[in-house]
Formats: structure tokens, sequence, C-alpha cells
């Protein structure tokens, strides 16, 4: 699908599951939840739901791939929640995100429960927190090969005044 980069941790980086969408015909009160929902891996991964997603920000949007080797969609409206606003949706190698208007890791990390994490993902990511799901959440064993799916909050040079909030699939 598209190219990963090490903002992602060079890893291979998995899509995340929502809840179905029809593409075609999904309003927009439908879409804004789901795309939200998706960055936050809710429900758990599955690889028909991620496809429906991205299919969904196709029919919205046109891509601009021209940053971070990934694709980012710019809603025609807001999406967000717990006070965290964005339009634009982050596509990287399957991975799913919304760019969250501002820095405001250390807020989402607060309220989504995040840690920090230990690498500076080679001096791409200025500050990055990220949880591990559950175990019953995590993808079966070789559907996404040997891994661990995360919720993660990153904020970096390459992302100016916003921060990725996403669900990651980094390979162990």
């Amino acid at each position: 699908m598209f190219a990963f980069t090490p903002f992602l941790r060079g890893t291979v980086v998995m899509s995340v599951a929502i809840t179905a969408l029809h593409a075609g015909s999904a309003s927009a009160a439908e879409i804004d939840p789901a795309f939200y929902d998706a960055a936050l891996c809710n429900p758990p991964y599955s690889m028909t739901s991620a496809t429906e997603i991205y299919d969904a920000a196709e029919k919205l949007a046109k891509a601009d791939t021209s940053s971070l080797g990934a694709a980012i969609y710019k809603l025609p409206n807001q999406i967000g929640r717990d006070g965290f606003e964005s339009d634009e949706v982050f596509f990287a190698n399957g991975a799913v995100g919304v760019l969250i208007k501002g820095q405001r890791a250390d807020a989402l990390a607060a309220k989504y429960d995040l840690k920090p994490e230990t690498s500076d993902l080679m001096g791409t990511s200025s500050k990055g927190y990220a949880r591990q799901l559950p175990q019953d959440q995590q993808p079966p064993e070789g559907l996404a090969g040997p891994g661990k799916v995360s919720i993660v909050a990153r904020e970096g040079a390459a992302l100016g005044d916003k921060t990725l909030l996403a669900c990651e699939f980094a390979a162990d």
C-alpha cells in the first residue's frame, strides 16, 4: 500500500480495526467516530475492517503522499474527541491514525494511559508515548507476523504543529 518510514519505527506497520462501514453510503456522522476509533485501536485489529476504513477515506478526500512516506487525507469536516481536534487521517503501510492539532502528546498520553517510549525513533520523534493492547486484543499469531499492536502518540519536526495519534503494529 504505502512505504513506511523510520518515523513509524522502520517496522512493518499494520492496520487497525474499526466497525464495518459502507464507505459509499456512510454519512459524515458515521465516519467521524470511525476514524478516531481506528486511531485508538477500537475495536481491535481486523484486516477487513481496516480496509473498509481506508476505502472510506479514499471516498472522502484525495491523499497527500508528499510527507512521512504515508498517505494523509484532509477530511471535509472536523473529527475529534475528548478535547482533541483533527481534520486529517493518516495511513502508512496499513496503519491508521489521526493528526491532532497542536503539540498534544503529553495530553494524549494522560487521557489514553500511554507511557513514554524508550526511543526517539532515530531522531524522528521528539516526544513519543505508547500502550500495547492487551493480549486478547492482539491479532492472531500468523495473521500479522510476530509483533504487537499499540496505541501511540508522537510529536516530531516532520509533523509540524500536529501530533500523531495512531494504532500501530510493530514487528518483534
